[in-house]
C-alpha cells in the first residue's frame, strides 16, 4: 500500500509525507515537482502530522470494568473487587474487552501499547484484527507456590513459541506481575529465559508503600535492592509506576539502564504516590522514561493526550517549579522516549521510520490559535482532536471513523454487564 499525506503541517511548515508498505518513504515540500504515483491520497491541508502515541502500560481489557468500582484503596481495591471480577473472566470477555480499548486508542492517536493481561491469545486476535501495535505479556503470578509457578513457566513457553506466528507488530514480552505476587524462584527464571530469548520484561515495581514494607518483611531488603541482588534488572527490564524508592535504588536503575513508566493519573487516583521524576531526570535517567495509562478501572481512560497534561501539571505543582516537565518533554515521553523503549523504529515522522502517523485538526477549537503545536497537544488537545490514523502503513481512522466500531462498542458493553452481576 503507498499513501500520500498532502500539504500537512510538519515541523513548522507544510510538507508532503510519502508512505509506502510500512515506511515513510520521503518528505517533501507542497509543491515540490515529481510527486509519487499512491493507491490512498489525503488531504492534510489544516491538519498537523505527529508520531503515533505510545501507552507504555495498560491492561487494555480492563476497559470492562470502567467505573465498576472507584474511590478505594490499592490493596482493597484489587482483593474486593478486581481480582474476584478478573478470575470469572473468558477469553471472549478479555477479546472484547480488548477490542474496546483498541478503539479508544486509536480514537485518541494511539498507535502502540505494551499490555499485560489474561488470556493471552484474545488479546493477540484483538490486536491483529485492530491494526494496532503492541506489546503483549500474559500475566506471571504464582503467588509463592511451587506448582503454580511451573504451571506458569510452562505456559509462557507455550506462548512464546506461539509467539512467533503471530503478526511482526505485535511483540512477545515476559510479565511478572510484581515482587509481592511472584515467588524469587519463578523472577529468576523469568530473568534466564528472557536473556537466553532477548526478550523485555514488565512488571509493576515500588508501587506503593505496602509493597516495599512487604519485600523488606520477606527479604530484609527495598524492592530495587531485591531486584539487583538477584541480578534481575538489566536495559531489557520496564518497571512500571517506580513511586516508592530511595536515593540508593534510583541509582541502581541507573547503573542497569533500567526503562521505566510513569504512570501519574492511575498512581493519583489510587494515592499511590508519585514517580520522582525530576531525580530520576537528574540522575540521567531521562530518556529511560515513558508515559502510560494502566488500566480503565484506575485511570479511567487510556487518553495520552490527558496523561500528558496530568503528568506535566503533578510534577510542576508538587516541586514547585512552573519549569518542570515542560511540553516538549511531556511529549517525548509519549513518543520518542517510548520507541526507544520497546526498540521500535518509530517516535519521529522522519524518513525510514515506521509509518505510523497521526493527523490532528488544527480547526478544532482546543487547537487554535496554534502559537506552539506541542503545547497545543500536550496542554490543550485531547483524544477527539485527533482526525486520521495510520499504524504501519494502513489507515486505521479517517475522518474520525474506525471501521466496526459500533459492533465493538455493542459488544464489549454486553460481556461488561454480564461479569460484573
Amino acid at each position: 500500500m503507498s499513501i500520500l499525506i498532502k500539504n500537512v503541517l510538519l515541523e513548522g511548515k507544510e510538507q508532503n509525507i510519502y508512505i509506502t508498505g510500512n515506511k515513510i518513504e520521503s518528505i517533501s515540500y507542497t509543491g515540490s515537482r515529481g510527486r509519487p504515483e499512491t493507491e490512498f491520497a489525503i488531504e492534510g491541508k489544516g491538519m498537523a502530522a505527529i508520531p503515533g502515541l505510545f501507552n507504555a502500560h495498560t491492561h487494555a481489557a480492563m476497559t470492562l470494568l470502567r467505573g465498576y468500582a472507584d474511590d478505594m484503596p490499592l490493596q482493597e481495591w484489587l482483593e474486593t473487587k478486581i481480582w474476584p471480577v478478573e478470575a470469572k473472566l473468558t477469553e471472549q470477555d478479555v477479546y472484547w474487552g480488548t477490542k474496546l480499548a483498541c478503539l479508544e486508542m486509536i480514537k485518541s492517536g494511539t498507535t502502540f501499547f505494551n499490555d499485560m493481561y489474561w488470556h493471552w491469545g484474545s488479546s493477540v486476535k484483538a490486536v491483529a484484527e485492530t491494526g494496532i501495535r503492541a506489546m503483549l505479556s500474559a500475566v506471571f503470578i504464582d503467588g509463592f507456590d511451587t506448582a503454580k509457578s511451573k504451571e506458569q513457566i510452562k505456559r509462557n513457553k507455550a506462548l512464546y513459541e506461539a509467539s512467533k506466528k503471530v503478526p511482526q507488530r505485535i511483540i512477545f514480552a515476559l510479565g511478572p506481575h510484581a515482587i509481592y505476587t511472584v515467588s524469587e524462584e519463578s523472577l529468576c527464571w523469568t530473568r534466564d529465559f528472557a536473556e537466553k530469548h532477548d526478550l523485555l520484561v514488565h512488571l509493576h515495581l515500588a508501587e506503593t508503600t505496602a509493597e516495599v514494607e512487604s519485600c523488606i518483611n520477606r527479604y530484609g531488603m527495598r524492592p530495587v535492592e531485591f531486584l539487583d541482588s538477584i541480578d534481575f534488572l538489566n536495559a531489557r527490564t520496564i518497571a512500571c509506576h517506580c513511586v516508592h524508592m530511595n536515593r540508593k535504588e534510583l541509582e541502581l536503575l541507573k547503573k542497569h539502564d533500567v526503562k521505566i513508566v510513569h504512570n501519574p493519573v492511575s498512581n493519583m487516583k489510587l494515592a499511590a504516590g508519585r514517580l520522582p521524576y525530576d531525580d530520576l531526570k537528574r540522575l540521567g535517567l531521562y530518556s529511560n522514561i515513558a508515559l502510560g495509562t494502566d488500566g480503565c478501572a484506575s485511570n479511567n481512560n487510556l487518553d495520552m493526550f490527558e496523561e500528558m497534561k496530568i503528568a506535566s501539571l503533578l510534577h510542576k505543582a508538587f516541586s514547585g517549579d512552573p519549569t518542570s516537565m515542560p511540553a516538549k518533554e511531556a511529549f517525548e515521553l509519549a513518543t520518542v522516549n517510548a520507541a526507544k523503549m520497546f526498540r521500535l523504529n518509530s517516535g519521529v515522522i522522519a524518513t525510514g521510520k515506521l509509518a505510523d502517523v497521526v493527523l490532528l485538526d488544527l480547526k478544532k477549537a482546543e487547537l487554535v490559535p496554534n502559537h506552539n503545536l506541542i503545547s497545543n497537544i500536550v496542554y490543550s488537545a485531547n483524544g477527539s482532536c485527533v482526525d486520521t490514523v495510520i499504524c504501519d502503513g494502513k489507515i486505521l481512522m479517517a475522518g474520525r471513523k474506525v471501521e466496526g466500531e459500533e459492533e465493538i462498542k455493542e459488544k464489549a458493553q454486553e460481556v461488561a454487564y454480564g461479569i460484573v452481576k
